[in-house]
């Protein structure tokens, strides 16, 4: 097989998430290449991204790089792709989810404050709603870039704190102190590096499968299906988490108002098999039980 180049944002994180692949790709003993590409949501860091009115704001170049054979695969995090794909762009592999969750990182003159007084400085309307449901009364301020320069807008006093994703942390190997904050549950599939390929290359697709991870495929199946069935092409304040553990599925899951008073959630455990839509399922009874009507509301909202 030719070259296969391995289309990327151009953050430090989403590089990382390419050489990670790359590695994969190289011990199969294929060659590759990576091909760093700007996307939409890195050129305007002024908006938050729920102003934006883009859905895929940071897949969506790498989508055209994809569709127009400038790339062969491409790279992401599988949270910021929208769950219905473009046409003939499939996720062909998921690698292991290592970090799901959000933690909080404080500026250095905010260490003493309780939680309740922060003001937090976030653009995600799940992390504002899940945060509110809590902190009734908490000021947020919109925050934009990759982790670095979130940090540094952080250390410039913008906020008292902010929520990253650990994973950012972690796999930046950043020296910075956080904390957990378990009541922030995770977005569906958040944690997870996803590669794209097109439909119409099966080789390629077969390759990429070999290097999937059964059990995250899994888990992130059911996590963006529930989101899917819920959100209808909207965003919304929506958190998933489905572990596997043995061979029965712990899920949680919430849907909540922008303003965090009116959520609604669901904590299962079942057996798993791979014919059941269990996301679609899990997220119907949420629907029936509030869920469309809150859903009528946030889509009135924005």
């Amino acid at each position: 097989m030719k070259i296969i180049r391995i289309g990327t944002r151009n953050s430090p994180l989403a590089l990382w998430q390419a050489h990670e692949v790359e590695a994969k790709l190289q011990n199969l003993g294929l060659q590759t290449e990576i091909v760093p590409i700007i996307s939409s949501g890195d050129k305007n860091l002024n908006q938050p991204l729920y102003a934006l009115g883009i859905t895929g704001i940071f897949t969506k170049d790498l989508d055209i790089a994809l569709l127009n054979d400038e790339i062969d695969i491409a790279v992401h995090s599988l949270k910021d792709v929208p769950t219905l794909l473009p046409e003939n762009v499939q996720i062909s592999a998921v690698l292991e989810r290592d970090f799901p969750e959000d933690v909080l990182v404080r500026n250095k003159d905010a260490e003493a404050l309780d939680l309740n007084t922060l003001k937090i400085a976030t653009s995600s309307l799940r992390r504002r709603a899940f945060w509110l449901k809590e902190f009734p009364e908490t000021e947020f301020t919109d925050i934009r870039g990759n982790v670095q320069t979130r940090l540094k807008k952080l250390d410039d006093g913008v906020a008292d704190a902010t929520i990253f994703s650990l994973a950012g942390i972690k796999r930046m190997n950043l020296d910075v102190e956080y904390e957990q904050i378990p009541f922030l549950l995770q977005a569906p599939s958040q944690g997870v590096v996803a590669i794209a390929n097109k439909i119409d290359n099966p080789e390629l697709s077969a390759i990429l499968k070999s290097i999937s991870h059964k059990e995250t495929e899994i888990c992130i199946t059911i996590e963006r299906e529930f989101l899917k069935t819920l959100e209808g092409g909207c965003t919304a304040p929506i958190g998933a988490k489905a572990e596997l553990i043995g061979n029965q599925i712990r899920f949680v899951g919430r849907l909540c108002s922008l303003d965090g008073k009116d959520c609604i959630e669901t904590d299962e455990i079942f057996d798993w098999n791979d014919s059941e839509n269990f996301g679609a399922k899990l997220a119907l009874k949420v629907l029936e039980n509030g869920g469309k009507e809150l859903m009528d509301e946030i889509r009135k909202s924005l």
